[in-house]
């Protein structure tokens, strides 16, 4: 064990106490904390109050006197979030959240990146610290595309600074790839491709050339696609299919700067639970389709 507060000293060995408990899906690492203060976490038979502690395999944990299971394998999750859910394991406001709703059978999650409470589609979720950073990175190159409902009729012209890359608030904000797909009535619906996600990126972006978005659904998450999966369900990536995608082990523990896309290979998720049809979706919300599974009910 090396404490890693000390000034000047070489960087320890190992990992973060509060990393290590997360990642064997004790509690995130924020309540790992907590278990700590509360002196529940003993390293070696000596119990600690602290989380400023690396530890590496060879160091004994228990917690309340139980031994930590080993990690867990890095796993990923596609998730169809509805409208009306927030990204957050309790919210102030009393709001339902995102992991209050989600199907039984499912260990700890975090979720890669939010959707706000008015945006829906596909979310990411893993049990795995480490690869949900990563795949949050810009510098994966992933692009995250949205179907995009608007109030009015935008033509190619009101759209190009998207496309160049506007400024708001002296907040500069990557080109996005916009097309404009039909106009239905008073509104119009796009297809937007951007690789940054910023809070409210794209409804920020949009109010700049004078549009006002009234839906947003994420259809995809790099390779990842939300396709036909019904709202509310959750559909497990195989193992086999994410180490094809993050081009490396998903033993996160050990990888390096992050994953490196591998083209446009469709995912062809384990099926987890899954929720009713979809009978509402835009025309076009699931063009990127994936390979059809069986699935199996999802609890009410």
């Amino acid at each position: 064990m090396v404490k890693s507060d000390t000034s000047g000293a070489p960087k320890p060995s190992g990992d973060r106490i509060a990393k290590v408990l997360a990642r064997a899906g004790v509690a995130s690492r924020r309540q790992a904390e907590i278990l700590i203060v509360e002196g529940r976490v003993s390293v070696n038979g000596k119990r600690i109050d602290s989380p400023a502690l690396n530890v590496t395999p060879e160091d004994r944990i228990t917690v309340d006197g139980k031994p930590l299971r080993a990690p867990e394998p890095a796993r990923l999750w596609l998730y169809h979030k509805p409208l009306g859910l927030v990204t957050t394991t309790r919210d102030d406001e009393g709001r339902p959240t995102v992991f209050d709703n989600l199907p039984e059978g499912l260990p700890r999650v975090v979720s890669v990146g939010r959707l706000d409470l008015n945006s829906e589609g596909l979310l990411l979720l893993t049990n795995d610290g480490a690869l949900k950073r990563k795949l949050e990175l810009p510098s994966t190159g992933w692009l995250r595309r949205y179907r995009v409902r608007v109030n009015g009729a935008p033509t190619d012209d009101m759209l190009a600074p998207l496309r160049d890359g506007v400024v708001i608030e002296g907040e500069r904000f990557q080109p996005m790839i916009v097309s404009i797909d039909r106009q239905q009535g008073a509104n119009a619906w796009l297809t937007i491709g951007i690789r940054e996600g910023r809070n409210r990126e794209i409804r920020r972006a949009l109010s700049q050339v004078g549009l006002s978005v009234n839906r947003l659904i994420r259809i995809s998450y790099g390779p990842f696609q939300l396709g036909t999966l019904a709202k509310g369900a959750v559909e497990e990536v195989k193992a086999r299919v994410l180490r094809e995608q993050l081009g490396q082990s998903n033993d996160t523990s050990q990888q390096g700067d992050g994953p490196k896309p591998k083209g446009r290979t469709r995912p062809g998720p384990a099926p987890i639970r899954s929720g009713k049809p979809r009978k509402d979706a835009p025309e076009g919300a699931s063009a990127a389709k994936r390979p059809s599974r069986s699935r199996t009910g999802r609890k009410s």
